[in-house]
């Protein structure tokens, strides 16, 4: 019995695909990027099954992709990344291996949400999109309000992870959205980033089919009580 199913190979293989293209006829100098993007690729697919090898390859994403973020002065991004969703990875990892599903550990148990819980992570997200406004000007980030809201959803997205929520997918399709806007602005700029800006479209694709797949999860795992 495979553990990836045929539309999850081909999910994969496809995104696999599309990045090597953007990055061969945009970039084909900057091999950080194509590292992380495929990377990032496969750290989705694996979190789409609730399997906590997707928190260690979010790890070395994270590392990368801070990286890329400062080198077009995206410190919202790179600060986001390094000092909010690499270490969230880290301890979003313990939380899966320490929480199977019926002992799997290559599934983590959903987790639904209490009010209380969902109340703190909305009052954490507003503060800290607060004072990552405050913090971004003053490092006069390129667009600034863009990146603002990605650290907003970003942070949103890290919380529902740890917590084991279906709707951490949804949470970091909105980052994709915002990231997706922000590395079309690099583009113009520079042709270069077409390859991150390409890179954010299949984190799109695949976080919409990670919540699909988690809601499958949550459905199945529900009827086994």
């Amino acid at each position: 019995m495979h553990y990836f199913t045929k539309s999850e190979i081909f999910l994969w293989s496809g995104s696999v695909l599309l990045i090597l293209t953007a990055f061969f006829i945009f970039d084909g100098t900057d091999w950080m990027t194509l590292t992380a993007s495929l990377i990032g690729a496969t750290s989705l697919i694996f979190a789409s099954k609730g399997n906590p090898v997707a928190q260690i390859l979010m790890i070395v994403f994270s590392l990368l992709y801070g990286i890329i973020s400062h080198s077009f002065a995206y410190y919202g991004e790179m600060i986001t990344y390094l000092g909010m969703t690499m270490p969230m990875a880290v301890i979003t990892l313990i939380s899966w291996l320490k929480h199977p599903y019926e002992g799997n550990q290559s599934e983590v148990k959903i987790h639904h949400i209490r009010k209380s819980e969902m109340f703190l992570i909305m009052i954490l997200t507003v503060i800290i999109t607060i004072v990552f406004y405050f913090i971004l000007r003053y490092f006069h980030t390129a667009n600034l309000m863009p990146s603002t809201i990605s650290v907003t959803t970003s942070f949103l997205a890290v919380c529902l992870t740890f917590f084991r929520s279906p709707y951490y997918a949804v949470a970091y399709a909105m980052n994709d959205i915002i990231l997706i806007i922000l590395w079309a602005l690099a583009s113009l700029e520079n042709s270069s980033y077409i390859s991150v800006l390409v890179c954010f479209v299949v984190f799109l694709v695949n976080d919409i089919y990670g919540f699909i797949n988690w809601k499958h999860m949550e459905k199945r795992q529900k009827q086994s009580v």
